[in-house]
């Protein structure tokens, strides 16, 4: 086999299961051992380089790419012409190293890997800017945990440990290079680190044996809910403008031109949306399923639900899910009606769960 054949084989053979066994110890492995361990490979990652690789990029997304610094990252959204959502995206800018090239790495849902990747390669002949989707040839595993710069420190180094919020930085470890981030995907403190796919299992093993439990994608989605982070294909997709999606710090409302710009930003000046991803939590424990209709406490249909779980944290049912514009304000009741039972509940701040993020 070539090297990329063998690497492909590799990244197939290399699972991500639902459980490891224990939902609830996996999710506790996160909240309160304080060190759990996810592998987010399926995720979508491509390498945006050139000279003109900021000017192609600010033409394509929400954020300004101008004001993102070496060695950092920010949240950022690939819109339509119609300003309706084609990605939640994190880009991250590495360190230029001198050369008047700039490079970055975005990191998409596996869900909108395919939709990114067609929308940026469209343009490599366009300019000097070139794209090269490296998802099969790395890894993806994610520390999160009140424990985790203790962990990242203990395999990485101190120098990966003391990175503050949404920066990155390219490391070495075991000869190997690593892109550490800074980064939640729960509400606690975290740690990403992307990886040739050759060196996922010894990576993922150092990992658990410095003292991370290994977390399944059922805690994840747990956990996910919890921290008030919208899925794409679930809680978002091409239905959705931008901004009622609840990404609001993906948008730059100072740069230039992109796609999708006038409709987005003429919603924010000339009113705001009819609707937007609201956090609902219940009064209890009940079964309440994505498609239901929120309602006011008069009856009226307020909006639906979208992603919702039991929060072992609170003890209540949580969910996502689109409100009326006029029912988005925290605090307000709201109710289910499901399986002749009402059951009551109040749109919340986001998280639901605050826990360790820096």
């Amino acid at each position: 086999m070539t090297e990329a054949i063998e690497q492909i084989a590799i990244k197939e053979s290399w699972s991500v299961p639902g459980s490891y066994g224990d939902v609830l110890f996996e999710y506790a492995a996160v909240r309160e051992f304080g060190s759990g361990l996810i592998d987010l490979s399926p995720r979508g990652r491509m390498l945006v380089s050139g000279t003109e690789a900021v000017q192609f990029l600010n033409g394509l997304i929400t954020n300004d790419m101008k004001t993102l610094a070496e060695n950092s990252w920010m949240p950022a959204a690939f819109p339509n012409v119609q300003g309706r959502l084609i990605a939640s995206v994190r880009v991250i800018r590495l360190k230029d190293e001198g050369t008047a090239c700039p490079a970055f790495l975005i990191d998409t849902e596996a869900a909108t890997h395919e939709r990114v990747r067609k929308a940026i390669e469209r343009f490599t002949l366009a300019g000097d800017f070139r794209v090269n989707d490296i998802t099969t040839q790395t890894t993806h595993l994610s520390v999160q945990g009140k424990k985790a710069a203790k962990v990242i420190g203990s395999i990485i180094g101190e120098e990966a440990a003391g990175l503050p919020p949404n920066s990155a930085k390219q490391l070495t470890w075991q000869e190997s290079e690593v892109t550490v981030v800074r980064a939640t995907h729960t509400a606690e403190d975290g740690f990403d680190l992307i990886a040739n796919v050759v060196a996922a299992k010894e990576l993922w093993d150092a990992l658990r044996d410095a003292g991370a439990r290994p977390v399944g994608y059922d805690a994840l989605e747990i956990l996910r809910i919890e921290a008030g982070l919208p899925q794409y294909g679930v809680d978002m997709d091409d239905s959705n403008v931008v901004t009622e999606a609840a990404l609001d710090t993906a948008v730059s409302y100072t740069k230039g031109c992109y796609v999708g710009q006038e409709i987005i930003a003429r919603i924010k000046y000339r009113g705001h949306v009819a609707k937007k991803l609201s956090r609902v939590v219940f009064d209890q424990a009940a079964k309440i399923e994505a498609g239901m209709t929120i309602r006011s406490t008069e009856g009226k249909e307020a909006g639906r639900i979208t992603s919702t779980t039991y929060s072992p944290h609170l003890g209540h049912t949580i969910a996502l899910g689109y409100l009326k514009y006029e029912y988005i304000a925290a605090g307000t009741n709201v109710k289910i009606i499901a399986h002749d039972e009402e059951i009551p509940g109040q749109v919340s701040d986001l998280p639901f769960v605050r826990g360790t993020s820096v």
